[in-house]
């Protein structure tokens, strides 16, 4: 049973990420029949740490506190990407999931994980913007850029700011139940599970200084989302044979045209979904998609979620909107 909980804290942490572990872990709400946590928040570099919005921490638990704890939580950082870790916390880290304790990482957390070898081998994932970053400094991890949380038994990882709720109430579920989660969840005024990854929340804009071949037939296709295109014709409208078309286009944008052609259009229903209050059959009609019920399933595809939850993420529950074609 989840008891003792630690969060581990590093020069420059993020006071938000902090507080979601403080708002789930250390606050006594045994009245509301929820579990109370033995919780610490632990110096990794000395007594006064700075945050990155301008103050300071003080704490009295240094790393000797982290041997006792069930769970080791870390929030995310500014700098985290390039800097180093002091041997002394890697090694910490490593211990407690050698003797069966859990860590857990909010946003750019995860690279501290990372640093002491627990992304190893494991699924993994961070916020969208540090994702590529992470699976270039640690090779061997499995990072999931698109998803809220990453739970590996051991190591529970989670994306941006707000996902590290997501994960600690998925911990919560999973030690308690979900009465314990929901209830948790509405004292936080928060939804106990969302709908959909951060996938949702990627935004894409295509690279134009590297299509030096393409770029005008990209910006054509751009054009023309809501009309069907082939091969054929792209590479009519380029001047090149369809071969030689496919080859510098993977070359130049790193995927094919059809590839891109879907990116663009489930874009262009994003952006129409949060903008607008035309109905699902219309966006379906004007990216390109043709059926409320492709882009529904192109759209789950990409996102994890539907056209109408994406809509009432972005705009609300008053935006108007039809039902989702099954």
């Amino acid at each position: 049973m989840l008891t003792n909980v630690a969060a581990l804290l590093l020069d420059e942490v993020h006071p938000f990420e902090l507080g979601v572990l403080c708002e789930v872990f250390g606050l006594d709400r045994s009245e509301e029949g929820l579990p109370v946590h033995d919780f610490a928040v632990v110096s990794a570099e000395g007594p006064v740490l700075n945050t990155h919005a301008g103050f300071t921490i003080t704490t009295p638990h240094g790393l000797e506190r982290l041997e006792e704890a069930d769970l080791i939580a870390v929030p995310a950082g500014s700098h985290f990407m390039q800097r180093e870790y002091p041997e002394e916390v890697l090694a910490a880290l490593r211990r407690a999931v050698e003797r069966g304790s859990r860590v857990l990482s909010v946003c750019s957390g995860a690279y501290v994980l990372g640093a002491a070898g627990l992304l190893d081998g494991r699924r993994c994932t961070t916020h969208w913007r540090h994702a590529a970053e992470l699976s270039r400094r640690f090779p061997k991890a499995i990072v999931e850029p698109d998803v809220l949380y990453v739970d590996e038994g051991a190591v529970i990882s989670s994306a941006g700011t707000a996902a590290g709720i997501d994960a600690c109430l998925h911990l919560i579920r999973q030690e308690y139940g979900p009465d314990a989660a929901n209830t948790l969840a509405r004292r936080m005024v928060v939804p106990p599970h969302r709908d959909g990854g951060q996938a949702q929340y990627i935004s894409r804009p295509l690279p134009r200084n590297a299509c030096d071949t393409v770029g005008s037939t990209l910006a054509w296709m751009e054009q023309h989302l809501d009309q069907e295109m082939t091969v054929e014709q792209l590479a009519a409208q380029a001047h090149m044979s369809p071969r030689t078309f496919a080859r510098r286009f993977q070359q130049e944008t790193g995927t094919t045209p059809y590839r891109w052609l879907l990116r663009q259009r489930v874009l262009l229903a994003q952006h129409l979904l949060e903008t607008s209050d035309r109905t699902i059959d219309t966006i379906a009609g004007q990216t390109g998609f043709g059926t409320a019920a492709t882009l529904r399933h192109q759209f789950v595809r990409s996102l994890g979620t539907t056209p109408n939850a994406y809509r009432r993420t972005f705009r609300g529950p008053a935006a108007t909107a039809v039902p989702d074609v099954a």
